[in-house]
């Protein structure tokens, strides 16, 4: 049996079952190329000259790696010709990314996190790409940021790429969650896993545990129930896994169950958590979803959220559905505790 590529997976899509457009195929053969070629900078690391920090720092006050910008730049650069997007938008960047005027516009805008756990890079651990995908309103031609603050079950696609032991793209047009692994020797990603479940139940968490001082009750509960094991109220053992690259996280939930958290703490009373909600929280919650599992802020679902600003963050917690719900309503019955008294 001959094997899928992407490309043929897309084309198939768009012509048998007729669920995407021609034009958002194309958009995702490019933005899957641009992948390839950021997976390729990454290989080569030291060797390349890739690895440290740049001098500058991005929106967010953080510093920046070099990989970080030159993964930003090969996705514009390679995005920008296709006459398939109005504008981009990256979390390395102050503000979105208009298509000149040289060059055609299309209906679609591209959000993405060019290098996610970029941190990781100088220590080799995987790290990755994640992008979304949605439609630029009708009406103006113009591109304003208000044409991205869409809430996430707005995205026609989401995605990432993994750039560990092998190169995984992970994607979804709608219609569930599809894996693709690059295959060097031919260079285009294969089709190695179809319409990918989420174990609905499991016994492996993966958060920060150095932060636990600061996070709300909720999440405190639910870790301290996870720790006490079998002898606890769960009657049963956890696990807990933490890359700090929500990619790596996230591929390991995909495959094997579990639940991600990134919740609001105390430290930053005013923020509303750590993760962006167009860069990060809405493509994998799309995902998450399409796989069967859950994602919530803790009081709403992520997708149901409408941004206010391009650089917007939000507390994330995603993956099996039956744990997330359990954290949901450690979050709701709070809530009942503290309301105040009807009289």
């Amino acid at each position: 049996m001959s094997r899928i590529s992407l490309t043929r997976y897309l084309v198939e899509e768009q012509r048998q079952r007729g669920s995407i457009p021609a034009d958002l195929r194309l958009l995702l053969e490019v933005v899957s190329r641009a992948c390839k070629a950021i997976a390729n900078a990454v290989n080569k690391g030291a060797l390349a000259g890739v690895l440290g920090s740049a001098e500058s720092g991005n929106i967010q006050g953080e510093k920046q790696q070099k990989l970080d910008l030159i993964a930003n730049e090969v996705l514009l650069d390679a995005n920008e010709l296709g006459g398939n997007l109005a504008a981009m938008a990256s979390e390395e960047m102050d503000s979105f990314y208009e298509i000149p005027h040289r060059y055609p516009m299309g209906e679609y805008l591209l959000l993405f996190d060019p290098l996610d756990g970029s941190s990781n890079v100088d220590v080799n651990v995987s790290i990755g790409t994640i992008f979304s995908v949605l439609k630029k309103p009708l009406g103006s031609d113009a591109v304003s940021e208000a044409d991205f603050l869409q809430s996430g079950q707005h995205q026609v696609a989401a995605g990432y790429a993994v750039y560990g032991p092998q190169t995984t793209l992970v994607l979804t047009v709608g219609n569930g969650v599809q894996c693709f692994t690059l295959d060097r020797e031919a260079g285009s990603f294969v089709l190695t896993q179809k319409n990918v479940r989420i174990p609905e139940d499991t016994q492996e968490f993966a958060i920060n545990m150095s932060n636990m001082r600061h996070w709300d009750q909720p999440i405190k509960r639910y870790i301290n129930e996870c720790l006490a094991g079998e002898e606890g109220p769960r009657q049963k053992n956890f696990n807990m896994r933490w890359v700090a690259s929500m990619v790596a996280d996230v591929q390991r939930i995909l495959t094997r169950g579990g639940i991600f958290m990134y919740p609001w703490d105390k430290r930053t009373p005013d923020r509303a958590g750590k993760l962006r909600l167009l860069y990060e929280a809405n493509p994998m919650s799309l995902l998450i979803e399409q796989a069967g599992g859950l994602a919530t802020t803790g009081q709403e679902r992520i997708l149901d959220v409408v941004p206010h600003a391009l650089h917007q963050r939000i507390s994330v917690i995603l993956g099996s559905k039956n744990e997330v719900t359990r954290v949901a309503r450690y979050y709701k019955e709070k809530e009942n505790t503290y309301a105040t008294p009807q009289i």
